[in-house]
């Protein structure tokens, strides 16, 4: 036990085996058992969490009804997004100026009016397409991993079965940070950008188009008067014109001709 514990105190770096007190110990271990939860993670269990979020969060927000010409527009778009990794698709239009959108774990997809109202029908795509690429290659998971290994308010929120604990109001605020203002990194946002890319072509779309589209976001994100309109969907994205430059170096390669509006 004690060497249990000396072993965690290493890893944690919370006190010497030699003065570590009874309640350093108990916290230690608390935190182990906090950290494996963390890592045993299952998608299954990230979808039952992000679900309960997303059912709250669409109660908070304005959801356009299907007879709205948002909703009509993006029922066309989509027509050929039926699901991600055999993870069906649902999809549905925020009445929001922000110039944003989201693809969730459980395979809600949300899009705001504000990014409906610059982008045109193929430029939206390709941002959905990297969106659900985060979604498709885990990234939402380790995500998660990551916040409950560091938040106290997500601690310990992994169950050791299928079934997942009801979230508190703190506990889903916390998971609205990591979905909303998830930062991924390097890798991941190029990860994500290649799905995209993948998704389009086998779509038959021109993948210039996602190229387009994130120049407009990142023009978008510069200006004093548009950035607070841009959410952090592509301003906060590191390197973002390496970004453009590895997909355009794509579409080149693959002899693609950029669209002339």
């Amino acid at each position: 036990m004690k060497r249990l514990l000396c072993l965690l105190a290493v890893a944690f770096g919370l006190s010497s085996c030699g003065v570590m007190s009874q309640l350093d110990a108990g916290r230690l271990l608390e935190g182990g058992v906090y950290a494996a939860q963390a890592l045993t993670l299952t998608d299954a269990q990230v979808e039952q969490y992000v679900h309960q979020y997303i059912t709250q969060l669409d109660a908070q927000s304005q959801v356009l009804p299907e007879s709205n010409a948002y909703t009509k527009r993006l029922r066309k778009i989509i027509n050929s997004m039926d699901g991600v990794n055999e993870l069906p698709l649902n999809f549905k239009v925020y009445k929001e100026d922000q110039v944003n959108a989201f693809a969730c774990a459980d395979g809600s997809v949300r899009v705001y009016s504000g990014i409906m109202d610059v982008m045109t029908d193929e430029e939206l795509v390709g941002v959905l397409g990297h969106e659900m690429g985060h979604v498709a290659l885990h990234h939402t998971r380790k995500q998660m991993q990551k916040q409950m290994l560091t938040s106290a308010t997500l601690a310990g929120l992994a169950s050791t079965s299928e079934k997942v604990a009801t979230l508190t109001d703190s506990q889903l605020g916390a998971l609205g940070e990591v979905i909303l203002n998830a930062k991924f990194s390097r890798t991941m946002e190029t990860e994500a950008d290649d799905y995209g890319y993948n998704f389009l072509c086998e779509a038959g779309k021109n993948p210039w188009t996602m190229v387009m589209a994130f120049e407009k976001l990142d023009n978008l994100s510069e200006g004093s008067k548009s950035s607070s309109m841009v959410s952090n969907l592509f301003s906060s994205h590191p390197e973002t014109a390496k970004r453009i430059e590895h997909i355009t170096q794509r579409c080149i390669n693959d002899g693609y001709s950029r669209p002339t509006r």
